[in-house]
């Protein structure tokens, strides 16, 4: 049972890993001994991030949205530290604004970052998970892919696209023996979030809406994450397990 759960010497791969959840998962792993690969777009980010963070930790500086720079850089992470284990998605932006007055480069940016990457990242690292018959796959989707807010629509749109996107990998690439799931946060406070943690109105309505009455804590989803990393969720395919303190259980 003890190994059931165990992520040891697994290779991670998580982009957008330099600050909020993303890091806070790169931090979990690395405390479970995994082999975890930093990613984001700057590479004083990157560096910075490695050189805190205590484990066998790496980083890889390059945009998701970069099709070429993907795959090479894929491709180098499996010479230079080993063969991708577990692939969690989580680089993911906003561009706030109303339906009626979103510009269609935000509307563009936000579907490119939040989905397109993500299907193409996978892409490629499932090219080498095919081989191995062996692969982990966690997409960061939202409680927005259930529930919509003003002035988020292409963020909501996004993320209700990832959770096809999590089924469709998932019956496409079973049989190859590689899982694919997706974990959906609620709301957490993060540096991302702060803004909204200091909106009273808006602290005091997240908090009226969550049974467990509170923001979650980014610790809160590492759990989570190790379970849908490791062996013990071999069986487990398809799915988005939401970590929202109750929320979509509660009118």
């Amino acid at each position: 049972m003890k190994n059931l759960f165990s992520v040891e010497k697994k290779v991670v791969l998580i982009t957008g890993s330099t600050r909020g959840l993303g890091l806070s998962f790169a931090r979990g792993f690395a405390d479970s001994g995994a082999k975890v690969i930093i990613n984001g777009r700057n590479q004083d980010a990157v560096d910075q991030t490695v050189s805190a963070l205590d484990g066998d930790v790496t980083g890889f500086a390059f945009d998701v949205c970069d099709t070429e720079s993907v795959k090479a850089t894929i491709n180098n992470i499996e010479e230079e530290v080993g063969p991708i284990d577990v692939l969690i998605n989580n680089a993911g932006i906003h561009r706030r604004a109303p339906l009626e007055e979103m510009t269609m480069e935000d509307w563009n940016t936000v579907m490119d970052v939040n989905l397109n990457s993500v299907f193409y990242v996978s892409q490629c690292v499932f090219a080498k998970m095919k081989d191995r018959k062996k692969g982990k796959i966690i997409n960061i989707s939202s409680l927005n892919a259930e529930a919509a807010r003003p002035t988020i629509g292409n963020y909501c749109a996004s993320k209700g696209g990832l959770k096809m996107l999590t089924k469709s990998m998932a019956t496409e690439w079973g049989k190859h023996n590689i899982q694919v799931n997706a974990i959906g946060p609620g709301y957490f406070q993060t540096e991302l979030t702060k803004k909204l943690v200091e909106d009273q109105g808006f602290n005091s309505w997240v908090k009226s809406e969550v049974p467990q009455q509170r923001w979650g804590n980014p610790d809160e989803l590492i759990g989570t994450a190790i379970y849908l990393a490791s062996e013990a969720s071999s069986y487990v395919n398809g799915h988005t397990v939401y970590v929202d303190g109750g929320w979509q259980s509660s009118l």
